[in-house]
């Protein structure tokens, strides 16, 4: 009985030993995400959708709004079928709830469509992330943003940084010093 409790307790000691030797890093996805080129180009396209989709959208709300009104409020009025001014009255009201909500719409088609373009964008960064961790021994990577309070670990930054041949700003990395990669055998 005394040799099965050693034993467990050895099983114990050693799992509890190789858990504690595992690494931690820390990183900022949104800051290598900041630094990648690929924003520019999405910056110029989410202008292009914000100007050939979402402003030519409301435009054409407010011409079909005025061209409603303009035939509701016409003498010719009077002799419509009672269902096609209903119909264009409903239609009408359609259209001004959608430009007094025009801000909220518009915003979440600009979101929607942001969200599509950086989403490639957010793929790179996090296989660049796990493949920098695997090559380095990483057993947790934590978002730097969610950590209050945190053992000490290593920021990725630079060597995520290096994988995706991006260029840091001076600081960017913080205070901690880049962790060195083990060569592979």
């Amino acid at each position: 009985m005394n040799k099965i409790k050693i034993f467990l307790l050895a099983v114990i000691l050693a799992t509890t030993g190789s858990v504690m030797a595992q690494k931690s890093a820390y990183i900022s996805v949104d800051n290598v995400v900041g630094l990648m080129p690929d924003l520019g180009k999405i910056d110029t396209l989410m202008q292009r959708y914000q100007v050939d989709s979402i402003n030519a959208e409301y435009a054409s709300l407010v011409a079909d709004y005025k061209y409603r009104d303009s035939i509701l409020n016409s003498k010719d009025t009077l002799k419509m079928p009672a269902s096609v001014r209903d119909q264009h009255m409903q239609t009408l009201q359609q259209i001004s709830y959608q430009m007094q909500n025009w801000q909220q719409i518009s915003q979440q088609a600009y979101q929607s469509k942001q969200q599509e373009l950086l989403q490639p964008v957010y793929r790179k960064v996090m296989d660049a992330i796990r493949t920098v961790a695997k090559e380095n021994g990483y057993a947790y990577v934590y978002s730097q943003e969610a950590l209050l309070v945190a053992p000490p670990a290593d920021n990725l930054l630079p060597l995520v940084a290096k994988r995706l041949n991006l260029k840091l700003p001076a600081g960017a990395a913080g205070n901690a010093a880049p962790p060195t990669a083990t060569p592979k055998k």
